[in-house]
């Protein structure tokens, strides 16, 4: 056996664990990503499994989410069997994280498993960031990483939380020529406030720097790394949701 099944959940009737685009990937020895956990996921393996000692190229098997699969939530999926498919693009937009540290990392890591977004997180030497990397997050080293603000998507969402505060800034100034979709801020609410002031002599607008959610994250959580992350992924994640039920709005990330 050898290559791998691509397992897509490509239609969604009443109430399943996961919605239409849900992805994961089957090796013999290993899967990666999830189409929701429990029986179904597990029949999908199996089946994926078949497919790679058969040589089947391409199946789809609809699944009824009932007490047959062992399962209550009385919906119904159907999935398709890809081998050896390309791993589906984000679809959502990207996430650029600048600053590999504690909190870097941190919320690299919680944002990885979400396929909404190609996820870069980038910092001034390789030694800086994460080894190994997180699945799905791609490295950017880059000695002055204000200079690749102009790479990004105008539409991007940022995270700024390097080792420097006079680099957090020059970014924010950057960003805020460049355009972007969201963008948080590690800090205090004195940082919050330096930071209005000091924008401001750099001639931006109060409500151009008013788009620069600091704090990130949520305090209630505390301040451990993993904690920051988990308020801004779920910030993120929950956002995202929100835009896909209503019209596209401004995504605050904290």
């Amino acid at each position: 056996m050898s290559g791998w099944i691509s397992v897509t959940i490509c239609r969604t009737k009443g109430s399943t664990p996961r919605e239409a685009g849900a992805h994961m990937r089957v090796w013999p020895d290993r899967i990666e990503g999830t189409i929701g956990g429990g029986a179904l996921e597990w029949e999908a393996i199996l089946h994926a499994r078949q497919m790679l000692v058969t040589g089947h190229a391409q199946t789809r098997r609809s699944f009824a989410l009932g007490p047959e699969l062992g399962q209550c939530c009385g919906g119904a999926v159907s999935v398709d069997f890809i081998a050896d498919a390309p791993v589906p693009a984000p679809s959502d937009g990207q996430l650029w994280i600048w600053g590999g540290g504690h909190v870097g990392r941190a919320i690299a890591a919680v944002m990885a498993p979400f396929e909404q977004h190609q996820i870069t997180l980038i910092d001034i030497s390789a030694e800086k960031l994460p080894d190994p990397m997180p699945a799905r997050v791609s490295p950017l080293v880059a000695a002055d990483p204000v200079r690749v603000v102009a790479h990004a998507p105008s539409d991007a969402e940022h995270i700024v939380a390097t080792h420097s505060h006079d680099l957090d800034l020059r970014l924010c100034d950057a960003l805020l020529h460049h355009g972007f979709r969201s963008l948080g801020l590690i800090g205090s609410a004195t940082k919050a406030a330096r930071f209005r002031s000091r924008l401001g002599a750099l001639n931006h607008s109060n409500a151009q720097i008013s788009r620069i959610a600091c704090p990130i994250g949520d305090p209630s959580l505390g301040k451990h790394p993993q904690a920051i992350a988990l308020g801004v992924a779920s910030a993120l994640v929950r956002d995202l949701s929100v835009e896909h039920a209503a019209p596209r709005e401004r995504v605050r990330a904290g």
